[in-house]
C-alpha cells in the first residue's frame, strides 16, 4: 500500500503511523553507535513518501505544507533524526517543484526518479569557514567553467543525509565572477565523496557528515541556479523543522504521562499523577504543546491559502513559529525530564535522547537572534 493510493488525509496518517512504529524502537540503537538508519528510509520509500510534495504535473502528491507538517510531526515523535532528514528532501522538492526555480526539464528528470525510485535530494550550503549560510558568508567551494560544463572543488560541513542522497544542490562561487550558483550533482559523479565526520551528540542519526567535492566534472546545465544577493524571499518549508521538534516534545509528553500515571512509590497512595506538583508540570505541558501547534500550524495554513505577494512578507512570521515551537519543545522535554526524575538521564531511557535531539533545533535556520531583529523591524 502506497500513500498515493489513500484519498484522504487520516488515512494517510494512519499508514504513515503504522510504518514509522518501528523507527521508534530502532533509534536508541542508531543513537547510541552513532549509525545511520537506512532501514527507515527503505520503509518510507515503500509507502511512496519521498513523493508526496511532488507537484501533481510530474507525478506527485502535491500536497500542502499544512499536511507535510502534519505527517513531519508524526516522523519526529517516533525518531527525530529520520524526521529532520527526510524533511529537507520533503520541503525541497516542493519549494523547487511550485516556484519553478530550475528549468523545467531539470526538475522533471528528479521528480521522476523521485517518483519512481524514491530518490532523495537535499542541499549542501554549509562550510566550515562560513558557518550557517543564513548568515551570509560567500562560499569557498568553487566551481570553474571549462569548454564543455564546470570544474568543482571544495568541502561542505552537515550535509544531512549524505549517506542516502541521490542528488547534491551544491552553492559554489562562480571562478572569476562575483556570484554564487547552486549545481545539481548526482552521486554518482567521479570525485564525489563523503568524508564521516559527524560526530554530534544531537540527531546522531542524520548523517550529516562533509561532503568533499575534488575535480568535480559537471554538465552545462548542471548550473541549476544563479543565487541573487540581497533580501531572501520567505521560505514557508522550513517550518518542517519546528514540526520535526514538536514530534519529539509529543514523544516526551507522552512518555512523562505514562510514567507519571505508572509510577508509585509507597510514600504515597496512587501514583505521582495525583501530585499537585506533578499535576501542574503536565498541565504546563499541554499547555505549550496547545500553543505550539496553534502557532505552526496556523501560520501553514495561512502560507497554503495567500498569494505570492503576500508570502513574500511572511518571513517575520515563519521565524516566529520556528522559534516558538523549537523553545518550547526545548521546555517540554525539560519538563517531561523533571517529572521522570533521575530516571530521565538514564542512558537506557528515551527522555536523555529527546533532550539533546531537541536543543538541535536552537541551531537550525533561521537563528533566533536573526528572528527577532525581523521582528523588531516588522
Amino acid at each position: 500500500m502506497k500513500l498515493s493510493d489513500l484519498n484522504t488525509m487520516p488515512e494517510r496518517k494512519e499508514l504513515l503511523s503504522q510504518t514509522v512504529e518501528a523507527f521508534s524502537q530502532r533509534a536508541m540503537q542508531h543513537d547510541e553507535n552513532g549509525t545511520f538508519p537506512f532501514e527507515n528510509f527503505e520503509d518510507l520509500k515503500t509507502i511512496g513518501y519521498p513523493s508526496l510534495t511532488v507537484p501533481k504535473e510530474y507525478g506527485g502528491g502535491g500536497i500542502s505544507l499544512s499536511e507535510m507538517l502534519h505527517y513531519q510531526e508524526i516522523i519526529g515523535k517516533a525518531d527525530g533524526s529520520t524526521a529532520l532528514s527526510i524533511g529537507w528532501h520533503m520541503g525541497l522538492m516542493k519549494h523547487l517543484g511550485e516556484n519553478n526555480t530550475w528549468q523545467k526539464e531539470i526538475y522533471a528528470e528528479v521528480a521522476q526518479n523521485v517518483v519512481h525510485t524514491g530518490a532523495l535530494l537535499n542541499a549542501a550550503a554549509s562550510e566550515p569557514a562560513t558557518g550557517s549560510p543564513t548568515r551570509g558568508g560567500k562560499p569557498e567551494t568553487y566551481a570553474r567553467e571549462v569548454s564543455d560544463g564546470w570544474i568543482i572543488n571544495g568541502r561542505k560541513t552537515f550535509t544531512t543525509l549524505s549517506p542516502i542522497l541521490d542528488y547534491f544542490i551544491v552553492s559554489a562561487s562562480i571562478d572569476g565572477e562575483d556570484q554564487v550558483g547552486n549545481f545539481l550533482i548526482k552521486r554518482e559523479r567521479a570525485g564525489v565523496k563523503v568524508d564521516e565526520t559527524w560526530d554530534s551528540i544531537a540527531m546522531r542519526g542524520t548523517g550529516s557528515h562533509d561532503l568533499v567535492l575534488e575535480n568535480v566534472h559537471l554538465d552545462k546545465e548542471d548550473l541549476v541556479e544563479r543565487l541573487t544577493s540581497g533580501k531572501k524571499k520567505p521560505a514557508g518549508w522550513l517550518l518542517h523543522i519546528p514540526a520535526c521538534y514538536l514530534g519529539i516534545a509529543s514523544a516526551a509528553q507522552e512518555y512523562a504521562k505514562q510514567f507519571a500515571t505508572s509510577y508509585s512509590p509507597n510514600s504515597i497512595q496512587g501514583t505521582i499523577s495525583d501530585l499537585p506538583n506533578v499535576k501542574q508540570k503536565l498541565g504546563e505541558i499541554e499547555l505549550k504543546m496547545i500553543e505550539s501547534r496553534y502557532f505552526l500550524y496556523g501560520v501553514a495554513e495561512k502560507w497554503d491559502q495567500i498569494d505570492e505577494q503576500t508570502k513574500d512578507a511572511m518571513g517575520p512570521e515563519l521565524g516566529a513559529a520556528k522559534l516558538s515551537a523549537v523553545n518550547k519543545a526545548v521546555e517540554v522535554v525539560d519538563l517531561a525530564m523533571r517529572i521522570v526524575g533521575a530516571r530521565s538521564l538514564s542512558a537506557k531511557n528515551p527522555l536523555q535522547r529527546y533532550y539533546r535531539d531537541v536543543r538541535a533545533g536552537l541551531h537550525n535556520p533561521p537563528m533566533d537572534d536573526m528572528t527577532i531583529m525581523q521582528l523588531a523591524g516588522k
